[in-house]
């Protein structure tokens, strides 16, 4: 009753769209606490070898999966609990890792390795792709109107870029005998190899974040920007502030809606970096929990995928995009009541 009570207040259309979003989170969260695997069976196989007079035969038990009439494998789903998770998370090498205080020895821990890097990844560039977009914003908004067009159109052009294909732009800029590369050998005398070791690659990742999503922080406060109250503006200026004064205490109070739209985008979109890990081919080096999860997903050498484990890995990720984003959600809320009253 209640359930129908709930659809009707809603409305069809807005019921079935959380539906529609609702479906497949519930179908990872059940995943990620079964297990399928094959049925195996023990049979016995005679092989024999070829002789001049005799054969030499030889009986072992092999483990094999039952097959059904078509030839494919009959597989069984159990209930596991968290079992998928504490394979992901690891936490008894975790644990002993933090007790013999070895930082290197949790950084072999897929999970953790992840983990960290995703973290970084997110929080390192956030302050960066506001601070670069609102720059571009300021120096566009005070250029001449000549010159306002063809800047924003450059400006906009790293956006435009498919992530994947920008990323491999720049990974061939760098690597081997690259322009950029062979540059900087020529300039030092001495071999360069960016992608020897995991922190250049990370270097190399933020630039290209901070490269790739600027332009839209851009565009978003280029927009907020024409919205400025100039008689406030002017009022300051009378008052004798200086220009990052009337920055500080005027322009960016009025933004800040428009910054914290921002750091909300980006931090959902950076905890789910995966394209500057294919781009660079950092796998060796340098992981993120989305390449996790898609690491499980695929096939092994005998064409089995830990599904249960990319469920978990997946629900994971989403519990740390909830996370990251309870404080400028707090934020907004706060603002929301305050202008209610």
């Amino acid at each position: 009753m209640k359930f129908k009570t709930f659809a009707a207040f809603v409305g069809p259309s807005v019921f079935m769209m959380l539906l529609f979003i609702a479906a497949p989170l519930v179908s990872v969260f059940i995943q990620s606490f079964q297990v399928t695997q094959p049925i195996l069976e023990q049979l016995e196989v005679e092989t024999c070898t070829p002789g001049f007079l005799t054969q030499t035969c030889t009986t072992e038990v092999k483990t094999v999966p039952v097959l059904d009439e078509s030839g494919k494998t009959i597989t069984e789903t159990r209930w596991v609990g968290l079992q998928s998770y504490k394979n992901v998370l690891q936490m008894d090498k975790f644990w002993a890792a933090v007790g013999n205080g070895s930082w290197n020895e949790i950084m072999q821990i897929d999970f953790w390795k992840a983990l960290r890097f995703t973290l970084s990844f997110t929080l390192l560039t956030l302050p960066l792709v506001i601070g670069v977009g609102l720059a571009i914003a300021l120096a566009v908004n005070n250029a001449s109107r000549s010159i306002r067009g063809p800047v924003i159109f450059v400006s906009l052009l790293p956006f435009i870029i498919t992530p994947v294909i920008g990323s491999l732009s720049i990974y061939w800029l760098f690597v081997g005998d690259g322009i950029l590369t062979a540059m900087m050998e020529r300039w030092t005398g001495t071999n360069i190899s960016m992608f020897a070791q995991a922190w250049t690659i990370e270097l190399l990742m933020y630039f290209y974040r901070v490269w790739h999503v600027a332009p839209f922080a851009f565009v978003i406060f280029y927009a907020g920007l024409q919205t400025v109250n100039m008689d406030t503006l002017e009022s300051a200026v009378i008052d004798g502030a200086s220009r990052w004064e009337r920055l500080r205490h005027v322009i960016v109070p009025h933004l800040m809606p428009l910054i914290i739209f921002i750091a909300l985008i980006h931090l959902m979109d950076c905890y789910r970096v995966f394209e500057e890990i294919v781009g660079f081919r950092s796998q060796a080096h340098v992981i993120s929990l989305q390449w996790l999860t898609y690491d499980f997903m695929t096939p092994d050498d005998a064409g089995n995928r830990a599904i249960s484990r990319a469920s978990a890995s997946a629900m994971l990720t989403m519990i740390g995009i909830v996370f990251l984003l309870i404080l400028p959600l707090r934020r907004t809320w706060r603002d929301h009541k305050g202008s209610a009253h």
